[in-house]
């Protein structure tokens, strides 16, 4: 069964990008060289098979210029959107499209990752899965960045309050990585 993980960079006072949706400030720790305890992009310590699949959402995916087809980990991007975008799906892409709402992208993420990670990279995605009790754990790239105002990471959430488990921290250079456990009985509601 794949492994649900929530994982996004985010600055102290939890802004996933700027009011624009610029997101340099927020992902300057890339750039920066990185002790080697630290946790490195694609790499899931919260699945046995390692990251298989992403999904994100239409926003994100516009942001990146739709990866180029292919985003950097090598993993496929399965793009929740009302609407596919003109000129996609393109021809040996690895981004796909899904128009009949989360839980239709959930099953076919799961599908592809088999054991492995399913990571979620949009704020909107990661709040629907929280809502549906679908994530298993959320990992916190935490930058030294306080913007005020931006695109919240966590926006708001249906049912009960989430109390997480105690974190793994790991410090890196520019950024604190927050790994947290989403208990059971959370996704089991």
């Amino acid at each position: 069964m794949a492994t649900v993980v929530a994982d996004m960079s985010v600055s102290l006072d939890g802004f996933v990008a700027e009011p624009d949706g610029g997101v340099e400030r927020v992902f300057a720790w890339y750039g920066k060289p990185q002790p080697e305890s630290q946790p490195r992009e694609g790499r899931s310590e919260s699945g046995a098979g390692g990251l298989r699949v992403i999904v994100a959402g239409r926003r994100t995916f516009e942001q990146a210029e739709g990866w180029g087809g292919k985003h950097p980990t090598g993993a496929p991007v399965i793009v929740v959107t009302h609407g596919i975008p003109e000129g996609w799906p393109r021809e040996g892409a690895a981004v796909s499209f899904v128009t009949e709402g989360i839980e239709t992208a959930m099953k076919q993420a799961a599908a592809i990752a088999g054991d492995g990670v399913i990571a979620l990279a949009t704020p909107s995605i990661i709040q629907q899965c929280l809502n549906l009790g679908l994530v298993d754990r959320i990992q916190v790239k935490v930058v030294p960045l306080l913007l005020g105002v931006g695109i919240p990471m966590f926006g708001k959430l249906t049912g009960d309050p989430i109390e997480l488990e105690n974190p793994t921290v790991v410090e890196g250079n520019g950024v604190t990585h927050l790994h947290y456990r989403v208990p059971d009985q959370r996704r089991a509601a």
